[in-house]
C-alpha cells in the first residue's frame, strides 16, 4: 500500500478501512455468532461499532484533507486490472467531495444500525422470524462496505463495482421477507418488489456501461483524473461523444437515484424492514446518481445541452412525485414518494451546475428523511405493539368470560389460536386485515407516542422547508440558482415545493391528531430508547444541519470544503424574495392541510376529503397516475406475450415439436428404421452375410459328396493327386 502523491501529514493509510471495517464486522457475525451464541444485542453492537469505525475512519480522512488544504490523495492498495492499455488500480480517492460523502454514509448509517437494533428485535418476533435478526445485520454492513467503495473509488470502474454492490444489497433487504408480505402474510409480494428494483436498476446500469464504453473508447480510460484531462479537447473535435456519455450516465442516475422514468422501484423498495427503507431513501442507494454527476461535473460543464436536460429530468421528477404523495396512505409511502421528489431538487441542482446546492441538499435531506423514515417506522411497531396488546387482552377477556360462565378451559388448538391472534397474524378481532402502516388506521398517536410525535414534527418542518430548519437553507439555496438561470426549473421546484408542505401537513394530521381510528392506535406504545436516542440525534442534525452553507459572509462553510474539489464557488446570498415565496407557499400549503384533515379529523371509514372535489385528479394521484400500469400495458405484458409466443409457438410447436420431433427425430427414426436397419443393415449387411452362409453350405455340401467312405476312391484321388503333382515338376 502505498500513496500516490506525496503528502507529509494525516491518517489517509486509514482509508481501505472504510471498507474493511464493516466488512470485519459482517465475518465477525457471519463466523462467530453461531459458535458463541451471540445475543442479539452483541449482534447488533457488532455491526453498530463497525459502521461505527468506518465513520471514525471518516472523520480522520476528512480532518487529513483539511490539514493538506483540500489537496486530492490517491491510496493504492492493489493493482487490479492491467489489460493492453489499460492499468487500473484499486486505489481511494481523498478528497472534499469523497470524505463528505463518507462521512454522510457511515455517520447516518451507524445511526440506522443502532435503531435497527430495537426495530428488529420486535419485527423477527411479529413475524415469528427470530433466526434472520443476524442475516438482517449482515446484509446492513455489507450495504455499508458497498457503499463506501462507491464514494471512495478513484475510477469509474471502481465506482461502478460499488455502483453493483448496493444494487445487490438493495436486492438482499428489500426482499428480505421475501416468502411473506408487509403483514407478514404468505406471499411474493416483497420479492416481486426486490426483483423490480434489481431489474430497473438494470436497465440504469446499461445506460451507465454504454457511457464507460464510450469513455473508453475516445478518452482512453475510466481513472477520473484522465479522462477529465481528456475531454476537453474530445469536446472540442467531437462534441457528440461528451454529450452521449453525460446523458447515458443520465440513465444509470435515473435508475439509481430514482428519476423519471426509472422511480417506478423506489415506492416497492418499501417492502423492506423501516431500517432498510431509511437507509436507501436517506444516506446510501438513491444518493449514488446524485453523487455520480458531481464526480462528473467536469464532463457535464463541457455540453449544457446535457446540463440542460439533467435539469428539466429532475424538476420534472420533483413536481411528479410530489403530486403522487398527495394521494397515498401508506405512511412509507408517502415519505418514499418525498424521496423521489426530494431526489428530483438535488438532480436539478446538479444539473445547472449548483454542484454544491445539490451535495447540501443531500446532506441535509439525509438527515431529516432518515428521521423521518425511522419515526415512522416506530409508529408502525407502536400500532404492531397496540394491536398484539388488544388482541391480547380481548383473548384474556374471552378466557375469562367462559370461565365464569363455567365452561371449560381452552383447548390447546384454541390457546394456539389465540395466540396466533395476538401475535404477528395481521387481523383484528373481526379477521379483518389490520395494515398497520396505513394512516387509516392511526389518529391519536401524539398522546400515546408523544415521543415520536415530536421527532416527526422536526422531521415534517426541516422537509417542509421551514425556518430555521436545515431543509429551508438547502432547498431555498437550490431554488435561488434555479431562480438566477432556469426559470421554468424554478417554478417547477417552486410547486413541488407547495405541494411537499401540504402531503407533509395531511400526513402529521391524519397520524398524530384527532382521535384514534383503531383499537391499535388506541393502544399503541412507545418505542424504547434504543430506537428513539438515534432519532434526536437526528433531530438535532434536521435543525442545526443548516449551519453547514449558511448564505452569509464568511458561512458557506460547505461551498468553500467543496471548492477543494469542485472548484472555488461564489457563495450566494440570501434571496428574501425566493425564500419568502417558498416558505410563504409552504405556511399556506400547510394552512390548506389543516383545514382538510386538521380541523376536523377523519373518522373511522371516511373518506379522504380531497376525493370529491378534486375527483378524478385524486384519483390519479391516489392511483400513482397508473404509471405502473401504463409500464404494464406498454412494456410487461407485451413483453410476457412475445414470451409465451417464443415459449408456446416459437419453442415448444416450432423447435421442438416440429424442429426436434418431425425434422430431427424423424429424420433420425426413417435413417435408423428404414435406411439403416432395413436396407444398409438387413440387406446389406445381413444380406452379404447369409450370401456367404449360403455359398458356404453350398460348398460344404458339394465337397461333401467327395467324403463318400470308400478305399478305394482316397487311393484313387491320392493316385491322381502324385500323378498332377510329377506332371508339374516335369513340365517345370
Amino acid at each position: 500500500m502505498h500513496l500516490s502523491e506525496s503528502v507529509s501529514t494525516g491518517f489517509f493509510f486509514l482509508a481501505p478501512w472504510l471498507v474493511f471495517a464493516p466488512l470485519t464486522g459482517l465475518l465477525i457475525n457471519l463466523i462467530f455468532s453461531k459458535w458463541f451464541k451471540f445475543s442479539e444485542n452483541w449482534v447488533g453492537a457488532v455491526a453498530s461499532l463497525a459502521s461505527g469505525a468506518a465513520f471514525v475512519v471518516s472523520v480522520l480522512l476528512a480532518y487529513s484533507v483539511s490539514l493538506n488544504h483540500g489537496e486530492v490523495v490517491r491510496w493504492k492498495l492493489a493493482e487490479w486490472i492491467h489489460v493492453g492499455t489499460l492499468n487500473l488500480d484499486w486505489t481511494f480517492r481523498i478528497d472534499s467531495l469523497s470524505t463528505t460523502m463518507m462521512l454522510v454514509v457511515s455517520g447516518v448509517g451507524t445511526l440506522i444500525h443502532i435503531y435497527a437494533i430495537g426495530y428488529m428485535h420486535e419485527d423477527v418476533r411479529f413475524k415469528h422470524e427470530e433466526g434472520r435478526f443476524n442475516r438482517f445485520f449482515l446484509f446492513l454492513n455489507l450495504f455499508i462496505a458497498a457503499m463506501m467503495i462507491l464514494v471512495s473509488g478513484d475510477s469509474y470502474m471502481m465506482l461502478f463495482v460499488g455502483w453493483e454492490g448496493v444494487g445487490l444489497c438493495s436486492f438482499l433487504l428489500i426482499g428480505f421477507w421475501f416468502e411473506m408480505d408487509t403483514l407478514a402474510r404468505p406471499s411474493w409480494a416483497n420479492s416481486n418488489a426486490a426483483k423490480k428494483a434489481f431489474i430497473t436498476n438494470r436497465v440504469g446500469d446499461f445506460g451507465f456501461l454504454i457511457a464507460g464504453f464510450l469513455m473508453f473508447w475516445y478518452l482512453g480510460s475510466f481513472q477520473f483524473d484522465e479522462v477529465f484531462k481528456a475531454a476537453p479537447e474530445i469536446a472540442h473535435s467531437m462534441p457528440w461523444v461528451i454529450v452521449a456519455i453525460t446523458l447515458f450516465m443520465l440513465v444509470g442516475v435515473a435508475g439509481k437515484s430514482a428519476q423519471i422514468p426509472l422511480y417506478i422501484w423506489l415506492p416497492d423498495a418499501m417492502a423492506g424492514p423501516t431500517p432498510v427503507s431509511a437507509l436507501i431513501h436517506a444516506a446510501t442507494m438513491v444518493t449514488a446518481g446524485v453523487y455520480l454527476v458531481t464526480r462528473s461535473a467536469p464532463l457535464y460543464t463541457l455540453v449544457p445541452q446535457a446540463q440542460y436536460i439533467v435539469a428539466m429530468v429532475g424538476a420534472g421528477t420533483a413536481l411528479f412525485a410530489a403530486t403522487i404523495a398527495v394521494g397515498q396512505y401508506d405512511i412509507k409511502k408517502v415519505l418514499a414518494y418525498s424521496t423521489i421528489s426530494q431526489l428530483g431538487f438535488m438532480v436539478a441542482a446538479v444539473g445547472m451546475g449548483a454542484y454544491v446546492a445539490g451535495m447540501f441538499h443531500l446532506i441535509t435531506h439525509a438527515f431529516f428523511k432518515a428521521l423521518l423514515f425511522l419515526s415512522a417506522g416506530s409508529v408502525i411497531l407502536g400500532l404492531e405493539r397496540g394491536h398484539h396488546a388488544h388482541a391480547h387482552h380481548v383473548a384474556h377477556d374471552d378466557h375469562g368470560k367462559k370461565k365464569k360462565e363455567g365452561k371449560h378451559a381452552l383447548s390447546k388448538a384454541e390457546g394456539r389460536k389465540e395466540e396466533e391472534h395476538g401475535h404477528g397474524g395481521g387481523h383484528d378481532e373481526h379477521g379483518e386485515v389490520f395494515d398497520p402502516g396505513d394512516m387509516r388506521n392511526m389518529g391519536g398517536l401524539r398522546k400515546t407516542m408523544p415521543v415520536t410525535f415530536w421527532l416527526y414534527m422536526i422531521g415534517t418542518l426541516a422537509l417542509a422547508g421551514i425556518f430555521p430548519f436545515a431543509g429551508f437553507w438547502s432547498k431555498d439555496e437550490i431554488l435561488l440558482d434555479a431562480s438566477l438561470h432556469f426559470t421554468s426549473v424554478y417554478w417547477q421546484l417552486t410547486i413541488a415545493a407547495f405541494f411537499t408542505a401540504f402531503y407533509m401537513g395531511r400526513q402529521i394530521w391524519m397520524v398524530f391528531f384527532g382521535e384514534a381510528r383503531t383499537d391499535a392506535a388506541k393502544h399503541a406504545e412507545e418505542s424504547p430508547k434504543v430506537m428513539t436516542v438515534p432519532l434526536m440525534v437526528l433531530a438535532v442534525l434536521s435543525v442545526a444541519g443548516g449551519a453547514l452553507n449558511l448564505p452569509f459572509e464568511g458561512f458557506h462553510n460547505l461551498g468553500h470544503w467543496l471548492g477543494h474539489t469542485l472548484g472555488e464557488v461564489e457563495g450566494l446570498p440570501l434571496d428574501m424574495k425566493v425564500a419568502g415565496i417558498s416558505t410563504g407557499l409552504a405556511l399556506l400549503a400547510i394552512l390548506i392541510s389543516w383545514f382538510l384533515y386538521g380541523r376536523n379529523p377523519l373518522k373511522t371509514g371516511e373518506i379522504d376529503p380531497l376525493k370529491k372535489p378534486l375527483g378524478p385528479i385524486f384519483t390519479g394521484m391516489e392511483g400513482k397516475w397508473f404509471v405502473d400500469e401504463g409500464y404494464f400495458a406498454v412494456i410487461i405484458n407485451p413483453f410476457n406475450k412475445i414470451s409465451q409466443f417464443l415459449a408456446d409457438v416459437i419453442d415448444w410447436r416450432f423447435w421442438h415439436d416440429f424442429v426436434h420431433d418431425t425434422v430431427i427425430l424423424g429424420t433420425y427414426n426413417w435413417l435408423s428404421e428404414i435406411a439403416l436397419n432395413e436396407y444398409a443393415d438387413q440387406k446389406g449387411i445381413d444380406g452379404f452375410a447369409n450370401w456367404l452362409g449360403s455359398a458356404t453350405q453350398s460348398v460344404s455340401a458339394t465337397l461333401r459328396k467327395v467324403q463318400n467312405g470308400f478305399v478305394r476312391s482316397y487311393a484313387l484321388s491320392v493316385l491322381l493327386g502324385v500323378v498332377l503333382i510329377l506332371g508339374y515338376l516335369i513340365l517345370k
